[in-house]
């Protein structure tokens, strides 16, 4: 008798919640309040070029790199490095750092080969998934450990920078970096502001290659910024997307870093190798913070990891033996450096053909800025409404800023695109 009461209660108990559940459900939904996301600004214009059937549309916005056919490349690097870990490896979890390999490969490329950071075992660090994981992590550990900071955010960047360090619940600045006026860097407003920063503040620098400016400051500008760091003890977190990529030189890619430790500053480094090795898909990346000394080190890193865990928990393996089997080969890094030079050397050429053939239109603007600045990413100066009428009348496709995508202009296209862009502009 008890067992079969018992029975009973359980099935009036269930048919009850499923009666709830069901009265509720009919009455009112879970996630009426939920509006759809806006679009994102970059991928809504690869979602329209892809919609438009025009024959001779061009797409300009996307943010990865094409040769001068318009198609994506995989390096011979990475083909090579694939073909030698084919069926080397099982598929079991990498540690929740990562690969030790490519990590330590990756910071003999962030700070130097020979860097005393090294040798000493003075940077905390972790495989991240590419750029965007590694200032996710970041951003969460300023909000774990210093909670009360805020971040200095560059006018403009990468959008998804807001986004992470947003999420984060992390308070964030800006501080001046472009000049609209010479469609160059703002130095005099970016020192201004690095000055009236509250002091330990922390700052999103862009290593190289800026995105979207394509502006980045000179040595001497390196030193200048490096040194009124120095005398206000801000903390300054590099986003390192485009090492080798910017001017085809690793070394001198990673230049601005560079400075910031000679000085003795303890940075951090967002590296990614999507650009640079074309691995975008594969998300390979790694997130490094300077320390005082190695047992810092140790402890960062355990913390950076115990951030990861309930994200990720692991990070994958694939792409981290493709770069760590590149780097770590004397001749597979030769054969990657020749490439990525040879990438970098095809935007810098697309910029030159860009700025004649606008000049051989009889523009009656400068045109300067589009070989001055440096990387994927040339800041045009086209207004929304300019931009509006090359994608409406030329079916020419970027984002409303005007940043153009270099890697999306070939020989050719450079005609018609320098032509569209003259007609638009020509009445200021």
């Amino acid at each position: 008798m008890a067992l079969r009461a018992a029975i009973s209660c359980r099935v009036l108990i269930k048919s009850s919640a499923v009666l709830g559940v069901r009265s509720m459900s009919s009455s009112s939904s879970w996630w009426r309040s939920v509006d759809p996301a806006p679009k994102d600004p970059i991928l809504g214009v690869t979602e329209a070029y892809l919609a438009d059937p025009c024959p001779d549309k061009v797409n300009v916005g996307v943010g990865a790199y094409r040769d001068d056919n318009g198609k994506p490349v995989v390096l011979e690097c990475v083909r090579e490095a694939e073909r030698r870990i084919a069926g080397s490896f099982n598929m079991e979890y990498l540690p929740m750092g990562g690969s030790i390999n490519m990590i330590e490969e990756s910071l003999k490329l962030a700070y130097g080969e020979n860097s005393d950071l090294l040798k000493e075992k003075r940077i905390g660090a972790i495989q991240s998934l590419s750029g965007t994981g590694a200032c996710r992590i970041f951003a969460e550990f300023q909000k774990r450990f210093c909670p009360d900071s805020q971040v200095f955010i560059p006018v403009p960047t990468w959008s998804n920078h807001h986004n992470i360090w947003r999420d984060a619940n992390v308070t964030q600045k800006t501080y001046r970096y472009y000049h609209p006026e010479s469609r160059g860097l703002d130095f005099i407003g970016m020192i201004e502001d690095i000055k009236s920063a509250p002091n330990g503040s922390f700052f999103l620098l862009h290593a190289c290659a800026h995105n979207p400016t394509g502006v980045d400051p000179s040595e001497e500008q390196w030193k200048e910024i490096s040194h009124q760091f120095k005398v206000k003890g801000h903390f300054a977190f590099f986003d390192m997307a485009y090492q080798g990529f910017a001017s085809g030189n690793t070394e001198k890619d990673a230049k601005a870093i560079r400075i910031f430790i000679e000085d003795g500053h303890p940075v951090g480094c967002a590296q990614s190798y999507a650009k640079n090795m074309g691995l975008y898909g594969q998300r390979v990346g790694c997130l490094s913070v300077v320390c005082d000394d190695a047992k810092q080190a140790v402890a960062v890193k355990s913390q950076l990891q115990q951030l990861a865990r309930p994200m990720y928990s692991n990070p994958p393996v694939h792409g981290a033996l493709v770069v760590s089997t590149i780097l770590g080969d004397p001749e597979l890094k030769k054969l990657w450096l020749r490439e990525v030079k040879g990438m970098a050397d095809r935007i810098i050429r697309t910029r030159a053909a860009l700025r004649e053939s606008l000049e051989k239109l009889g523009s009656p603007l400068s045109w300067e800025h589009v070989t001055n600045q440096i990387g994927m990413f040339c800041y045009s100066g086209l207004t929304p409404e300019q931009v509006d009428r090359l994608t409406n009348e030329f079916h020419i496709y970027l984002t409303r800023n005007g940043r153009i995508s270099m890697a999306g202009v070939t020989s050719g296209n450079v005609g018609y695109l320098a032509n569209a862009i003259h007609e638009v502009t020509k009445y200021g």
